[in-house]
Formats: C-alpha cells, sequence, structure tokens
C-alpha cells in the first residue's frame, strides 16, 4: 500500500509524494539536499560514499527501471541519508537485476520518498543552493526535522566512511605498490589502479604519513569522499607530510584535502556538481573533457599558486578550479571523477599518468 509522504525543506519549501523504501524509526529522514544529473548509474550513485549526510535528488524522472545487481555497488553499503524521486519503476527489466531498487533500498535501510515534482525541487535548489530538509509520512514530525536538519559545512563524515582495517586490492606482483587512503574510496577506482598495474593497500583516513611511508609504496593515492575538507580531522597534516617523499594523485576530496595541504583553501559551492556530463578544459593541453563528477566544496586556486602550485584543470560550467599540479614535486589531482562509474571515459588516461610518475621516480 502507498503511503502519503511530505518533504520539507529547510527554508519551508514543501514537496507531496509517497514513501518508499526504508521507514526509519525516528519517522522522518534528514539530509542536505543535492541534485544529481545523471541519465544512468543510479546504484553506482546511491553507493557512492561522498554521498554521506546529502539526500540525493535524480533529475532523470525514471529511476529503478534495469534494477539493482551486486556487480556494480561502489562500497560496502549505501551512506547518503535518502532518496528523492519522480518515478520509480516498481518492476524492472534487465538480464543483470537481481532484485528492485525499492528492495535494495529496503534492505539497506534507505529511506525514499517518489512522486514529488523533481524539476520543480532542482530549480528550487538552483536558485537557493543545497539546503537541509527532510521527509517522512507524519508532517508535524517531518517540519520539526527539517528545522533541525544539518547541512555539510563543517562536519567530518570521513570517520563514517573509511574502512576500519587496512586492505589489499590487485595482484600483489604488480609493477606499482600504492597505498589508497581511503576517504570514501570506490570499488571502480581500485579496479582501475589495478588495471594500470597498481597492487593497492588501501588504509584508514586517519593513518598517519610515516606509517604509509614505512610501507615503502611507489605513490599515494588520495580517494574521494564526502563532506567538508576542512574539517576531516588531520587529513591535510598528514598529506602535506608526504608531499615531496613520494608521488601523488588525488580525486575529489582528495583533490581538496591536497589543496588544504598545500597551505590553500577551500569554499563551498551554491549546489555543488553532481552529474556525468560535466564540461572540464585542461589548460595545459587546451583539451576538453566531459566528466563525472561529485563535490559540494572547491578549492580556491588563489589561494595556492604562490606557494609552487598551478591550476592545471576548469569547470567549464562556473569556471570552478578541477586540477591542481606541484611546479617540482610529482604531484597531482583532479576535482571530478576519471573511473567514471557512472559516467564518460574520457578522463580514465589519468591512472596511466599516475604511473608515469611513479615510473619516472622510481628511474
Amino acid at each position: 500500500m502507498s503511503r502519503d509522504a511530505l518533504l520539507v525543506l529547510s527554508d519551508g519549501t514543501t514537496f507531496e509524494g509517497e514513501a518508499v523504501g526504508h521507514v526509519p524509526e525516528s519517522g522522518a529522514a534528514t539530509g542536505e539536499v543535492v541534485f544529481n544529473t545523471a541519465l544512468s548509474g543510479y546504484q553506482e550513485i546511491l553507493t557512492d560514499p561522498s554521498y554521506a549526510g546529502q539526500m540525493i535528488t535524480f533529475t532523470y524522472p525514471h529511476i529503478g527501471n534495469y534494477g539493482v545487481n551486486p556487480d556494480d555497488v561502489e562500497s560496502r553499503r549505501p551512506f547518503c541519508a535518502g532518496v528523492l524521486l519522480r518515478d520509480l519503476a516498481r518492476r524492472p527489466s534487465n538480464w543483470r537485476a537481481t532484485e528492485s531498487l525499492d528492495e535494495f533500498l529496503r534492505r539497506h535501510q534507505v529511506p525514499g520518498i517518489a512522486g514529488i515534482d523533481t524539476r520543480r525541487l532542482t530549480r528550487h535548489l538552483r536558485e537557493a543552493g543545497a539546503l537541509p530538509g527532510a521527509f517522512g509520512t507524519d508532517e508535524s514530525v517531518v517540519r520539526a526535522a527539517a528545522s533541525a536538519a544539518a547541512t555539510t559545512d563543517g562536519r567530518d563524515l570521513v570517520a563514517g566512511v573509511t574502512t576500519e582495517q587496512p586492505y589489499s586490492a590487485g595482484d600483489p606482483d604488480a609493477m606499482f605498490h600504492v597505498v589508497a587512503y581511503d576517504f570514501g574510496i570506490k570499488a571502480t577506482i581500485l579496479r582501475h589502479l589495478a588495471r594500470v598495474g597498481c597492487f593497492v593497500e588501501v588504509v584508514p583516513s586517519s593513518t598517519p604519513a610515516a606509517d604509509v611511508l614505512a610501507r615503502g609504496p611507489d605513490g599515494v593515492f588520495l580517494s574521494n569522499g564526502p563532506g567538508d575538507p576542512a574539517a576531516v580531522a588531520g587529513a591535510a597534516d598528514t598529506v602535506a607530510g608526504l608531499l615531496g617523499e613520494v608521488p601523488v594523485f588525488g580525486i575529489c576530496l582528495g583533490h581538496q584535502i591536497l589543496g588544504l595541504a598545500a597551505g590553500g583553501r577551500t569554499y563551498k559551492l551554491p549546489f555543488g556538481h553532481h552529474g556525468a556530463n560535466h564540461p572540464v578544459k585542461d589548460t595545459t593541453t587546451g583539451k576538453v573533457e566531459i566528466t563525472s563528477q561529485n563535490h559540494g566544496f572547491a578549492v580556491d586556486p588563489a589561494s595556492v599558486t604562490s606557494l609552487g602550485w598551478e591550476a592545471t584543470h576548469l569547470n567549464l560550467n562556473d569556471g570552478t578550479c578541477e586540477g591542481l599540479r606541484h611546479r617540482e614535486w610529482p604531484v597531482f589531482s583532479v576535482q571530478y571523477h576519471p573511473e567514471a562509474s557512472p559516467g564518460p571515459h574520457d578522463a580514465n588516461y589519468l591512472f596511466r599518468r599516475f604511473t608515469e610518475l611513479m615510473t619516472r621516480k622510481g628511474g
């Protein structure tokens, strides 16, 4: 049976819909409401740990039509706070599907609301910025929860998604030995690193730089992750201890933490970049890539360019910094997701660029 539900944003804006997925014990799901413009790949999006603390609005109207399968998950479980949909497919149709999206949400206790006007919601978020909100079936409970809902500003959300114990991926006899900081790493990233000849040791986000260097890696990878980079306890200082010692490649939150480690500053974007079609220009070559992105904060390039760093990539939608590199050290980063899961594969050459840096450093 359908259950009427209500979404309320912190500014009082309301949207009517139907409860789907898990029903939270508190009576209301809360989080920062953002929107993702990808047309497919909802399972990879839902299992991206970078969405911790956020509720995902899918702008594409039909979600769940090809179901869910165990091969397309990006982490051990979804970390998002909720899902906002226009139309949830009740009967998926795909030979790979093992369950429906609604069953998947229930199994992982992810609350959802369907039937809302996601077009109106997206337009509102583009004007007002990402807003905290709440949804549920009891209006009084939802309105109270919406007024108390938190944004991602100033919150260390990495602590809730990082691995508790180190683990490894790839062939131990591979050409390169890489240590990857898990700020919210995705499974496809590890597959890409393994594909270009890396054996990867994944370590918790709190691992000291000295412990990483003691493992004797050829390179260090800084992963994606959720929330405010400036709030991730000790991360910038840890990364600063790696600079100049070993080749470093960072993406997304790893890029932002690298910017902080370089002595720069980060700031929050109005509604972030969440989608699979963001044009980015490589200012060193003039080439334009269509990229997959998921982040709410950015690095101020002016805060690092006088410190031996230079901006290498530019977002053609809003002019924000999409990449950094050091003029002397073998260190670079990009704001977007070169593993592109989901999204276009224009940028997967960056994993090869990382191995080239490690090769030159080793030589």
